[in-house]
Order: structure tokens, then sequence, then C-alpha cells
């Protein structure tokens, strides 16, 4: 499984029959915490996202209607250009079941329900998340669905917030994973401990989230003495990450890693957001950056793109790093990937 992205291409094949945007669009702002989504304005912006080139989607059926927006701006990408024009969407959704005894109609009828939702036949990339390791029955779940994926229910099966340990049982009954979606930013290097090494050995890819920190690695918070209050806080996203943050390390040494980020971004003639982005994007076996759309209130389609543009020089990753050794092992505090959630 190769690779095809150059330092100017945004495409990468996670597989041979699957190629995605590195750039993905996020969709867990439209469950709620990040301002009212008109379902409407959100179907417009989604064909604006396609249009512009980034097609690939990540939700989960848990993200409120994200599943069924994803069926309505198919149907209408349909109506406006035409059948064939769907083979260029690509979407990764996530099965999140309550820890308990896992059965095949369970499996069965949650993922039939996505299909159902989205109006296809085949999940591009049915991602796997599970709350509780006590609980044995994610096996099951995931021998259910490696049934599904050779029935061409789903094509390929990843999964989400597991960590390396769990990654190894799995290699062991052996199951076929395509991808782990966990928490990798300049702040959060977490993956580099054990979840690299281990995909790297196993040919399993890396998709990222939280590389943003939720917006807090923008230019909004640079400069700013004081942290910011509550009321500034205004989305799930800022409120999850300032607490990543605030492990990580205090204030003034994240306002530190935003003036290195400035310095960096003004550079390169780009944003700090499109800085933090390449940084984790030219990791080892990562696939693609997730970063959340708030569909029909903020768009940064045009800043986004800039990402592809330029390169990251082996001066300026140095001097994020050296920021970065400042701050607390989050290994240490937090646990491996994912054990944020458990």
């Amino acid at each position: 499984m190769n690779n095809i992205s150059t330092e100017n291409n945004s495409q990468y094949e996670l597989a041979p029959d699957l190629t995605i945007h590195r750039l993905v669009n996020g969709m867990w702002q439209v469950a709620g915490g990040h301002g009212y989504i008109d379902h409407v304005a959100a179907i417009e912006d989604m064909l604006r996202y396609h249009e512009s080139g980034f097609t690939s989607w990540d939700l989960a059926d848990i993200y409120g209607p994200a599943e069924d927006f994803i069926g309505h701006f198919r149907r209408r990408l349909s109506e406006i250009k035409g059948s064939e024009e769907l083979q260029r969407v690509q979407v990764l959704t996530k099965w999140v079941p309550h820890p308990g005894k896992i059965t095949e109609s369970m499996v069965r009828e949650n993922i039939q329900c996505s299909l159902n939702r989205m109006g296809v036949e085949s999940l591009d990339v049915l991602q796997f998340h599970w709350w509780d390791y006590n609980n044995p029955y994610y096996i099951d779940a995931l021998n259910y669905l490696s049934d599904l994926r050779d029935e061409g229910k789903i094509k390929h099966v990843g999964l989400t917030n597991f960590d390396t340990e769990r990654l190894q049982v799995m290699d062991d009954a052996g199951l076929q994973i395509l991808s782990n979606q966990i928490q990798y930013s300049i702040i959060d290097r977490r993956p580099e401990a054990k979840m690299v090494p281990f995909c790297e050995d196993h040919d399993i890819k890396i998709l990222a989230y939280g590389t943003l920190c939720g917006g807090l690695l923008t230019e909004r918070f640079l400069g700013r003495e004081h942290e910011p209050s509550i009321y500034e806080l205004d989305t799930l996203s800022l409120r999850k990450y300032k607490k990543m943050i605030d492990k990580w390390g205090d204030w003034t040494l994240f306002q530190e890693m935003l003036s290195t980020l400035h310095e960096i971004a003004q550079k390169h003639h780009v944003s700090m957001a499109n800085i933090a982005t390449k940084y984790v994007l030219d990791k080892s076996v990562v696939a693609g950056v997730l970063i959340g759309t708030r569909l029909g209130l903020s768009d940064h389609r045009n800043s986004n793109s800039q990402v592809f543009k330029f390169s990251l020089e082996r001066e300026d990753i140095d001097t994020i790093d050296i920021v970065c050794e400042k701050g607390n092992d989050l290994m240490e505090v937090v646990g491996d990937c994912g054990d944020e959630y458990r």
C-alpha cells in the first residue's frame, strides 16, 4: 500500500480501491455544541466543499444528523452532476455501540441503518469505537464487521481511539485493520511513543484529529496575556482541547508555542493552522487530518488548501520541537492514544 501523495499532492491512497483527500471534513460539529446548524445551508456548504476538492467526510452514527446529511448531500449532488459524480465522494463513518454483549444481528442492524441513512450500498470505511476494554465483546464486534466486509457491505474496517495494546490483541486474532483515528497534534504527540511504530510495522494508517486543538492553535488566541474565559471557549471543541493543553503546560508556555507557529507562518505566508496541520500531515503513517466543519457557519476552504502549497523546513520542525519538549509528556499524564475516553 503506497502513499501516492507528493509534497504538493492532496490525495492519499488508503487502499487500492480508496483514495481520500488528506484534509478530511470532520462532522462532529453537526452533533451539537458548535452553534446551530441549518439543514439547507449545511447541504449547500457540503456541495461547495466538494466542488473545491474536499471530497472526504468523517462522521459517526452518534453524530446527530451527520449520516442523514451525507444521504441528502449525495442525492443533491447526483441531481446536479449525475450519479457518476458520487464516485468522487469518500465517507468514513463510525459505529459506536454501548459496551455489552454483541450479537451478529445487532451488528448487521446497525450497519444497515448507516447504509440506509446515507443511501449507499457499501461503507467506504467503518471505524469502530469501544468504550470499555474490560468488556471483551469488542473482538466479537470486529469479527462480525469483518464478515460484513467480506460480504461487501463494508469495504474496509478501521478503528477510532484504540490504544496500541488493543491493536496487538487484534493482530494476534488475525483481524485486518486499515486505520486508527486518534488525537494527534503539536501539543499531543502521544502517538509517537507506541502507536506510530506499531502502525509502521503492521501497515495501519493514522487519521489524526484534534490537530488544531479545536481552534486554539490559531491567530485568535495569539498574544493573549490571560487565559480565555469560559464564555470565549464557546464550542465543545475549544473546551475539550483547552483541558488537554492544561495537561501539557501552562498558558505562558502555550503562548510561546503560538508565537513560534506565528513566526513560521509569516515566513511561509500561510496561517498558523496551516503550520499545525502540515506538521502532523508530514508525520509517518498519517494518511489524513480531520478538520472540523461548522457547516453554514464558517468556511476555511481557501485557507486549508494552502497546506499543500508549501513545505516545512528542518529548521521549522526543530524550532517547534524545542517548545514541544518544554511541555509535559502526555503519555505519562494521560496514557496511550484513546485513554482519555476510558
